[in-house]
């Protein structure tokens, strides 16, 4: 199965952490030239340099690049840059964005929009950036990461709910229209992934147990037993990044141990 990236450029949100950190590993370790894009300069930078440590092929690079991705203008300026630097994105993932759920009635119409524009206005613009090179040569590959609550939304999961049933959506329009040119989208539906999100949760339970005791109990609720692990998302990614993929698109694939009610 060949699952090489080299001489691709793949530009990742979100990178500095977690799943987009991961992904943006697996990347630069296939081959590939790869843009990490995050809001925070120290963490970006971190990442960089640590994914710059992995061993990869020649011509494997890695660029960290700051930007707030819910600002149109900040995602032009960005994808002239990366493209300067790299050449033209032949892979996006879109993998910027936080859970944000609440009850619906103390949601604010400022709380909806600022989701709206990290989560799917984002993707939005990006793809629209890239587009029109991956359909001049033919070849291009998308991937949104998502969460399961797009095919499953539940009481108090809105704003994140909404929105990513919304990339869900976008997901499979860009596929039908993509497909012609040999440009791929899918979406990766996220469950319960070992994550700064959940040592977050953690910190605010108050620490009385281990992060890995507090890990284990919410993974014995899982149908696989336990929660995923970054590395485990890469892989998916890395599979619908490459030639691997060929043939699959306009799919929202379930990564989550079980935990979806539906497929």
């Amino acid at each position: 199965m060949d699952t090489s990236l080299t001489n691709q450029t793949a530009l990742i949100t979100g990178a500095s952490l977690g799943i987009g950190r991961a992904i943006a590993a697996s990347f630069y370790q296939a081959g590939a030239r790869v843009a990490v894009v995050a809001r925070r300069q120290g963490p970006l930078d971190e990442a960089a340099a640590e994914i710059r440590a992995l061993a990869a092929p020649d011509g494997a690079r890695v660029e960290a690049y700051t930007a707030d991705v819910s600002k149109a203008a900040e995602l032009s300026a960005l994808h002239n840059a990366v493209v300067a630097d790299l050449g033209n994105i032949d892979i996006l993932v879109n993998n910027a964005g936080h859970a944000s759920a609440k009850p619906f009635a103390t949601i604010t119409d400022e709380d909806w929009q600022a989701d709206i524009d990290l989560k799917l206005m984002a993707a939005v613009r990006l793809a629209r950036l890239v587009w029109p090179s991956m359909e001049k040569s033919r070849h291009g590959r998308i991937i949104n990461v998502l969460n399961t609550f797009a095919k499953t939304p539940e009481g108090r999961s809105a704003p994140t709910s909404v929105t990513r049933a919304a990339g869900m959506a976008l997901t499979k329009v860009l596929a039908n229209e993509g497909a012609a040119h040999n440009i791929l989208v899918n979406a990766m539906l996220i469950g319960l992934i070992k994550s700064d999100q959940i040592r977050r949760q953690h910190a605010a339970s108050g620490g009385a147990e281990s992060l890995e005791d507090f890990q284990d109990k919410i993974g014995k609720r899982l149908p696989m037993g336990r929660m995923g692990e970054s590395e485990e998302a890469a892989n998916l990614a890395l599979f619908l990044a490459s030639a691997a993929s060929s043939y699959v698109t306009g799919c929202a694939i379930n990564m989550d141990g079980g935990m979806s009610r539906v497929v």
